[in-house]
């Protein structure tokens, strides 16, 4: 069945950023556990893909149980590969190896082969052998899965901030037709939960580095307009006479940054495919570092190609 969205009761900055475009996702229940899934890919009978949400598991957290999948400091090891087996046990991959990274907020991607037997340090992977099932942890960034269902080839991809001001997901989608000779516009991506435009501000130097670096860098940020209106953005050049002090922040939708930069490389906007919950608004179903803090959980993205 499709999800519901729910509403939060925090009183939220209003973006003045239309958010990307929703997709009809599905939630499904299995092993207790709540998964949230693509249509468009769930209708591929080899590929197995799957987003986590928080309730289940066996982590307590704030006096419920809950589904950390992440290697925290006020989690045990065993809790945390406990959650794993049942996660990957509910989305239909308790017999693959779990490949995840030591992910740094960088545009590292590794090409694999085989499942490596430490992780790597990276912020995304590729491969098009079967039976490996690439993972990404999260806990506001946004996770992209990507399939070319000509190729068979997937990626699975970190981007927060600084991996998308990096273009990982381009350079990505690059790694792809350099190994696997991906077209993009054959390309199914996937964004999966993250902190939406609602929550999630940024420093005005992290808005000067996007204006530098995207040309529609503009429309992914609230303060910025068009228009007859006093100009939003004079903060940035400071000229007299009559400049403003500068804002504190402004609020970023990183959904949109990433759905941009898919769209430049090629991919068919109706490819891609967007899960439109904030996590940082839904804390009784996702895990939010910026709501919750250290004691936040960590999410996790799955995609494996079957035989």
């Amino acid at each position: 069945m499709s999800a519901t969205k729910t509403s939060s009761n925090r009183p939220v900055r209003k973006s003045r950023v239309p958010s990307t475009p929703a997709t009809t996702w599905t939630t499904r229940t299995s092993s207790g556990l709540q998964l949230l899934q693509i249509p468009a890919l769930s209708k591929l009978p080899w590929l197995v893909h799957a987003f986590s949400t928080a309730p289940g598991g066996i982590s307590p957290l704030a006096n419920e149980k809950v589904l950390n999948l992440g290697f925290t400091d006020w989690d045990t090891r065993e809790n945390v590969q406990e959650n794993r087996r049942r996660f990957q046990t509910a989305a239909g991959a308790k017999d693959l190896p779990l490949v995840t990274l030591k992910q740094f907020h960088s545009d590292v991607i590794h090409v694999l082969d085989e499942a490596p037997t430490d992780p790597c340090r990276g912020d995304a992977s590729i491969t098009n052998r079967p039976n490996l099932l690439l993972a990404i942890q999260t806990a506001d960034c946004v996770p992209i899965l990507l399939v070319d269902p000509k190729k068979r080839a997937i990626a699975a991809i970190h981007a927060g901030w600084r991996g998308t001001l990096a273009r990982i997901a381009a350079k990505t989608i690059g790694k792809m037709q350099m190994h696997f000779g991906t077209n993009p516009r054959d390309l199914l991506a996937a964004i999966g939960p993250s902190i939406g435009p609602c929550c999630y501000e940024v420093g005005t130097e992290v808005a000067t580095q996007f204006l530098s670096q995207f040309a529609d860098a503009p429309t992914y940020f609230d303060e910025f307009r068009t228009g007859d209106e006093p100009n939003p953005i004079q903060w940035l050049n400071m000229m007299p006479p009559g400049h403003q002090p500068p804002p504190k922040g402004v609020l970023l939708d990183l959904r949109k940054a990433n759905r941009s930069q898919l769209v430049a490389a090629d991919l068919r906007p109706p490819n891609v495919h967007t899960i439109d919950l904030c996590t940082a608004c839904h804390p009784n179903l996702l895990f939010s570092y910026r709501k919750q803090g250290p004691a936040s959980g960590r999410l996790m993205s799955v995609i494996a190609l079957r035989p």
